[in-house]
C-alpha cells in the first residue's frame, strides 16, 4: 500500500478545487492506498508569509511529504498559474522535497485559456524540486465541477471519465494494480 499525500492549494474553504479532491482520495483509498489530506489554507498565514521553516505547521508539513510515495497537488488556477498558498508552501519545502515520489498534478478553473497552467506553470516546479514521475495531469473546469446543498459532489460525464484515466495512472505508477469502475 502507497502512502499518497493529497495537497489542496485552493485558499477557499468552499472551493471545488478541494472538494474535487477529496472525490478523488476515496477513489485511490479504495484502490487500497493510505491517503493523507493536506489542505494548505489551513497552515497558518504567518508560517508560510513569514517564511518561518520551523513554525510547526511547516515542520509538520514537510514531513508529510517526506513520508508519502506519491502527492497529488491540486490547484485553483488564478491569473495562469497555480495559487499563491501553493506556492508559498512549496517555497518552504526542502529543494528535493519530490525525490522519489510519484506525483499527480490537478487544476481547476473557470475557462480553457487556463488549461495548459499545468505544464507550463506548475510542472517545472515539480520537476526541479525532483519528482521522480510526474503523471499525465488534468485541468477541469468549475462548470464541470457541481457541490450540491448536502455537501456531496457530482463531476460531469466527460470530466469524471478523463479524471479516472488520471487517478488510475496516477495508482498504477505507484505500483498498485487493482482498478475500479469509472467514478461517478
Amino acid at each position: 500500500m502507497a502512502t499518497v499525500l493529497s495537497v489542496s492549494g485552493s485558499p477557499s474553504a468552499s472551493s471545488r478545487t478541494n472538494r474535487l479532491l477529496r472525490h478523488l482520495d476515496q477513489r485511490l483509498t479504495a484502490q487500497g492506498h493510505d491517503v493523507v489530506p493536506l489542505d494548505i489554507r489551513t497552515v497558518p498565514a504567518e508560517a508560510l508569509l513569514g517564511a518561518d521553516f520551523r513554525h510547526p505547521a511547516i515542520v509538520e508539513a514537510t514531513e508529510l511529504f517526506a513520508r508519502a510515495d506519491g502527492v497529488v497537488v491540486g490547484t485553483p488556477v488564478y491569473k495562469a498559474s497555480y495559487s499563491g498558498v501553493l506556492k508559498a508552501l512549496l517555497d518552504l519545502l526542502p529543494q528535493y522535497a519530490l525525490t522519489g515520489k510519484t506525483v499527480l498534478p490537478l487544476a481547476t478553473g473557470g475557462s480553457v485559456a487556463h488549461v495548459l497552467a499545468i505544464d507550463y506553470a506548475l510542472r517545472p516546479v515539480l520537476n526541479s524540486m525532483g519528482a521522480t514521475h510526474i503523471v499525465q495531469g488534468w485541468f477541469t473546469l468549475d462548470k464541470d465541477i457541481t457541490v450540491h446543498e448536502d455537501g456531496t459532489l457530482t463531476v460531469a460525464p466527460a470530466a469524471s471519465e478523463a479524471l479516472t484515466q488520471v487517478v488510475d495512472q496516477f495508482s498504477l505508477a505507484l505500483g498498485r494494480v487493482p482498478l475500479l469502475a469509472a467514478a461517478s
